[in-house]
């Protein structure tokens, strides 16, 4: 019979998957002998047969339930509902963190009969009814929906009128009755059973399905259920609540990092009500408690081996803990903590590179405001610098604003789970209260967003969409300027710069290098692009697309007189006047690249992509070529398709024109002849696209072989080249075999490949994805993530037959998703040589090739 339950005594942190990672960590927590308010933990197994069971908790659960909970009332010698009352807090826990966007209820067991006994137990009446006032609130709020903001105006009302406490109670039920015609619930195990069907169905509440679908967290795993006796935070002076970080988590720098509020519970300070004070305070408040504190703080680093983020409690000067989990980080920080842990002894090289996340490196790309540019812009006030990073753009206060703008700053007065579309979508966030564990600062720091938090200066009013600084007004749809690494708010737009690369990063790139079994590559289309990719240790360049050299001002109108030529003599005489121009942007590629190899596709969109739209581009054509507007416009009438994607483009334009390629194949060798000549290795790899018949590619490879071989042998240099192909059409995929015999490697063009397998169009199908993935048909955009089931299975099928058809073909990636961890993960795993990804999505790719390459060993930690 599977077990749906565990206590804390008997789970650990190797089952997170079946307790999540609060219960696993709770559990783990208790066999170390550290102070954990008692409970058990209901299983993500249970969760997701509460959906199979029309959301409803069936019997044999209520039975384990209620024998759990006799179990936790021996331990703390307390009655559920009885007359030394036993409370409980309900929170959710999967086993990917996603916080903030499940519900918690805290206070149950709390009624009429309760609240006074807890009154007269602890002598404070006030602790008391505020705990079941937040009780009725949150149960309310969490269980049936009832807005938080109804309570909060009755409240005003009751406070006006000096209602007495028993009258409040009254009204507050009163409320909960009109909202929802039954009575509040007075039965504890009533209220238990709503609360934990409540957090079950916020599994797959919308803030829950967006966070998990913009961080690819599987929707079929669920969250466990926590259910634990409480401890007060909010019993006066001698009590407070915490949140520490063993680390900096936006610098990660080797020192306690925190929160704690007095006379508090714990969700006062994540919820940005009140602004917290800061950890080292707490000294001065109870030094013994920080001590001890302190003490646990660094046995659980030493435990986990990693950053900690710890919630804590303390009730009457005794501290508990509530929850520890590896503390979510900027970039900067993950790496920083990851190399020092490797420094200092703790971890290993492996340990480290498995603790980055690897998109979360896109975050140290991004640019930052230059020095120059601050000290010449005054501040308009500053908060905490929850989250590093620039940001610039209009001011907007909802989510929706956002929404509809597709970005700018988002300023609230704290953000809450419901905001995380709109703060995803934002360039910076603002607020004016919360800390550095707010809400805001931890999923802003997750995203890698920019944000400023607790700017308690600023006086803000939605109703008139503005807010204040003094005598200064800034109104929604006027600019600002945010600081994240200072906490500064500037006036209008400043101007960004590139971020530069710490020693930390490069070393985590360094050890990435070493250990990855992948190489990669570098998409890029001028010298600068090539540059960066080898500043950021690109292995070669595995695509290089010609057509957008051909977009230069330069080159723009010979191309075009190439393309509405009328015969071959026309055409060539075009293509004299662009080989120069062509072999001049070869050459700069090569010496980027310092000798590794260059893989050159030849060009590959249709023709009709590169002619003239307005007029005065069509004058400057008929002057060129001596003919009249009118046949300009015929000779473009003539090229026009109905299905250009699927028309006359790649490697058919070199049958057509092969003119065009051997141009193309001239200037790449002549580039790469000049170049060795130069002291400089270079490699280059001619690749014809779009290729689906072995015919195409043996009559384009015969014409280019002997233009290539001429002019090396006209060079007295020895240069080794290669001629390939992409693998983009599926029917290249299924007869990869034959293909192979006249390829010297592949390299799968995975958009078009995805494009014409699905027969989505890579333009058009944005209209449709969002809705395919909110109703489950697609797990993620084809375009982003490789789809396995369908475009893997030809892809790997191709790769089988290639290699059997000949040993040692090289065989790699050159679509966007080899910039994809996800994908990187399936291209490992059939034995491709290489991803190739756009300049700066290469650290990504090789700290994801990395991770993959220590799976495959199945390194032990």
């Amino acid at each position: 019979m599977k077990k749906f339950i565990y206590s804390f005594n008997d789970g650990g942190k190797e089952m997170k998957s079946l307790l999540g990672g609060k219960g696993a960590n709770l559990s783990e927590m208790t066999k170390l002998g550290l102070p954990i308010p008692q409970g058990f933990v209901i299983t993500t197994e249970a969760c997701m047969k509460y959906y199979e069971e029309q959301k409803k908790v069936w019997k044999g659960l209520k039975k384990d339930i209620e024998q759990n909970l006799k179990n936790l009332e021996a331990v703390t010698d307390k009655k559920f509902g009885g007359d030394n009352p036993l409370f409980v807090s309900v929170r959710s826990g999967a086993a990917i963190s996603m916080p903030g966007m499940m519900d918690t209820i805290l206070n149950l067991g709390l009624n009429d009969k309760t609240y006074k006994l807890l009154a007269t137990q602890t002598g404070n009446e006030e602790f008391a009814f505020n705990s079941y006032k937040r009780f009725i609130q949150m149960f309310s709020e969490v269980v049936y929906g009832i807005e938080k903001y109804k309570y909060d105006l009755l409240e005003k009302e009751l406070e006006k009128n000096g209602t007495k406490k028993e009258t409040y109670i009254k009204e507050y039920k009163k409320l909960f009755k009109s909202e929802v015609n039954f009575k509040f619930p007075e039965d504890p195990m009533d209220q238990l059973l709503a609360a934990i069907e409540a957090v079950f169905s916020s599994w797959n509440n919308p803030r829950a399905i967006y966070y998990r679908n913009l961080n690819n967290i599987p929707h079929d795993i669920g969250t466990g259920v926590t259910v634990q006796s409480m401890v007060f935070g909010n019993m006066g002076d001698t009590s407070g609540t915490g949140v520490v970080f063993t680390r900096n988590p936006s610098c990660g720098e080797n020192k306690l990092f925190g929160e704690f509020l007095i006379d508090a519970q714990g969700e006062d300070v994540v919820a940005g009500i009140r602004t917290p004070k800061k950890i080292e305070e707490l000294e001065n408040v109870m030094p013994e408690t920080y001590k001890e504190l302190i003490d646990l703080c660094g046995l659980l680093e030493d435990h986990y081996k990693d950053m900690q983020d710890i919630e804590f409690t303390i009730e009457n000067h005794k501290l508990y803990i509530l929850q520890t989990r590896n503390g979510k980080r900027t970039a900067n920080a993950a790496i920083k903590v990851a190399t020092d842990l490797v420094n200092e002894g703790i971890i290993t090289k492996e340990k480290a590179i498995m603790m980055i996340e690897p998109e979360m490196i896109s975050q140290l790309l991004h640019p930052t405001f230059s020095e120059e540019e601050l000290s010449n812009s005054e501040v308009l006030v500053t908060g905490l610098a929850a989250s590093p990073g620039a940001a610039t753009g209009k001011v907007y206060f909802s989510s929706e604003k956002i929404k509809e703008n597709n970005g700018g700053i988002l300023v609230r007065l704290e953000t809450s789970p419901e905001d995380i579309e709109g703060m995803n979508i934002a360039d910076g966030i603002l607020t004016v209260r919360g800390g550095m564990t707010s809400h805001a600062a931890v999923v802003a720091r997750g995203m890698g967003r920019c944000c400023i938090c607790g700017c308690g200066s600023l006086d803000l009013d939605e109703e008139r969409r503005e807010f204040k600084v003094g005598n200064i007004t800034v109104s929604e749809g006027e600019c600002i300027s945010l600081n994240g690494s200072t906490g500064n708010v500037y006036l209008g737009e400043l101007n960004k710069s590139d971020s530069g690369l710490t020693d930390e990063f490069k070393m985590i790139l360094d050890w990435s290098s070493e250990i990855g079994a992948m190489k990669v590559l570098a998409n890029a289309d001028t010298p600068l692009d090539a540059k960066v990719a080898y500043d950021f240790g690109a292995n070669g360049i595995g695509l290089c697309r010609t057509e957008h050299m051909f977009f230069e001002e330069k080159k723009i109108n010979h191309v075009r007189e190439m393309i509405l030529a009328e015969n071959s003599h026309e055409r060539k005489i075009a293509l004299e006047s662009i080989l120069p121009l062509q072999r001049l942007d070869f050459k700069g590629i090569f010496e980027a690249m310092k000798g590794n190899s260059v893989t050159v596709r030849l060009i590959d969109p249709p023709l009709h992509e590169f002619l003239p739209r307005e007029i005065e581009e069509k004058l400057k054509l008929t002057e060129s070529m001596g003919i009249t507007m009118e046949e300009i416009d015929n000779r473009m009438l003539k090229l026009e398709e109905l299905n250009p994607m699927l028309g006359h483009r790649g490697c058919r334009l070199g049958i057509t024109y092969p003119e065009i390629y051997e141009m193309q194949s001239r200037a790449i060798i002549e580039a790469a002849i000049e170049v060795k000549k130069s002291g400089i290795e270079v490699k280059p790899e001619i690749m014809i696209p779009l290729v689906g018949k072995v015919e195409e590619l043996g009559y384009l490879r015969d014409r280019l072989v002997l233009i290539v071989d001429e002019v090396i042998e006209n060079s007295d240099i020895d240069m080794e080249y290669k001629i390939g192909t992409m693998i983009e059409v599926p029917r290249a995929c299924v007869t990869a075999d034959e293909i192979a015999e006249k390829a010297d490697f592949f390299s799968f063009g995975t958009n078009d490949l995805t494009q014409i397998t699905f027969g989505y169009s890579r333009d058009d199908a944005g209209k449709f994805i969002s809705d395919y993935r909110e109703k489950n048909i697609l797990d993620a955009d084809p375009f982003e993530t490789i789809d396995i089931k369908g475009v893997g299975k030809l892809m790997e099928m191709a790769a089988t037959l290639g290699r059997a058809a000949k040993k040692g073909l090289k065989i790699g990636v050159c679509g966007e998703h080899g910039g994809d961890p996800k994908s990187i993960e399936f291209f490992h795993s059939i034995g491709l040589a290489y991803v190739s990804c756009s300049p700066y999505r290469i650290p990504i790719a090789k700290l994801a090739v990395a991770q993959n390459t220590i799976r495959g060993r199945n390194y032990s930690f």
